[in-house]
């Protein structure tokens, strides 16, 4: 495991968020129904007028509906994607030690600077320190 894995990490969760964001969109697509009136009357006396509700999917919103269905197959496959990375760092993440993990949650995940995470860690630790130590491990691993 390296560091561009983590930040593959980042891009996978937030690439999971997302893509769920575009499979309620086109699941949303689906349920548009367009609904209209149409009135007329009959061509012999009496002329009686007539109104006729109608309603149907809009050939604007669906010009084919088997392109929806496929479009969701892709992103479910992206989305599947996404979680294999995300399941892969974090099973990596549950065998390193508890203070790396810490590590790698305060600078990589959350984006900190390197005197955020000293301070977050506690202990005395300097940020010096806390980076020298990160890449020591990242070197070893």
């Amino acid at each position: 495991m390296n560091k561009d894995i983590l930040n593959q990490y980042i891009d996978a969760c937030a690439l999971i968020q997302e893509t769920e964001e575009d499979i309620r969109r086109v699941k949303k697509q689906r349920k548009t129904i367009v609904q209209d009136r149409v009135h007329g009357s009959m061509q012999d006396f009496p002329y009686a007028a007539q109104s006729f509700k109608i309603q149907g999917m809009s050939y604007s919103v669906v010009s084919d509906p088997g392109a929806l269905d496929a479009y969701e197959r892709l992103l479910e496959e992206r989305k599947e994607a996404a979680a294999v990375i995300k399941i892969q760092v974090e099973a990596w993440m549950n065998m390193i030690p508890q203070r790396m993990q810490r590590i790698i949650k305060f600078k990589i995940f959350e984006e900190n600077t390197w005197e955020q995470v000293a301070r977050k860690m506690g202990r005395k630790a300097t940020a010096d320190g806390v980076k020298m130590e990160f890449r020591r491990f990242m070197e070893k691993s």
